[in-house]
């Protein structure tokens, strides 16, 4: 595996950090120093000056760090999902790589799992309500602009081939 970049390995790090108690109290530690603080300075603007400054650094750059972990994550899950998809029998690959559809297809593709989810809560419990509906492969069939990405990353070759 490639080394880490050290954005990444700044980003990974200060989300370590900043995600734990000590940090809360920390930054928890500051506000109250700031607060005891404004007796001695008559709550001048300067004073408040000094917190505002630094909150608001401090934010702008916890923005593009959060960005970054939550990107990583996000991807890290796709990917992971999308090997699910793969490696399932008789899961439906058009699934895969929806993430980079545009927001209509997703709507069509959602549309299509709702319906399956309305038509399965009328099946009485007990019954047939367990299992694998089927869903027809024309119903899954990628939008236009999709189909050939899709077809590109199709990885489960049908049985027998």
């Amino acid at each position: 595996m490639r080394k880490l970049g050290w954005f990444t390995r700044t980003a990974k790090a200060a989300s370590r950090f900043t995600g734990r108690p000590l940090c809360f109290a920390l930054a928890a530690g500051v506000v109250l120093a700031w607060v005891v603080t404004g007796p001695l300075f008559d709550f001048s603007d300067t004073w408040q000056l000094v917190i505002n400054t630094g909150t608001t650094v401090i934010t702008f750059l916890m923005v593009f760090l959060i960005q970054n972990t939550q990107n990583r994550d996000t991807q890290a899950l796709q990917i992971k999902l999308d090997e699910l998809i793969r490696a399932t029998q008789g899961a439906h690959n058009a699934l895969l790589d929806l993430e980079e559809l545009e927001e209509r297809d997703l709507q069509q593709f959602q549309d299509r799992y709702e319906e399956l989810a309305r038509k399965a809560r009328e099946v009485p419990r007990g019954d047939d309500d367990a299992g694998t509906p089927e869903v027809e492969v024309g119903d899954l069939e990628a939008p236009a602009g999709a189909r050939h990405r899709i077809s590109r990353r199709r990885r489960n070759p049908p049985p027998g081939s």
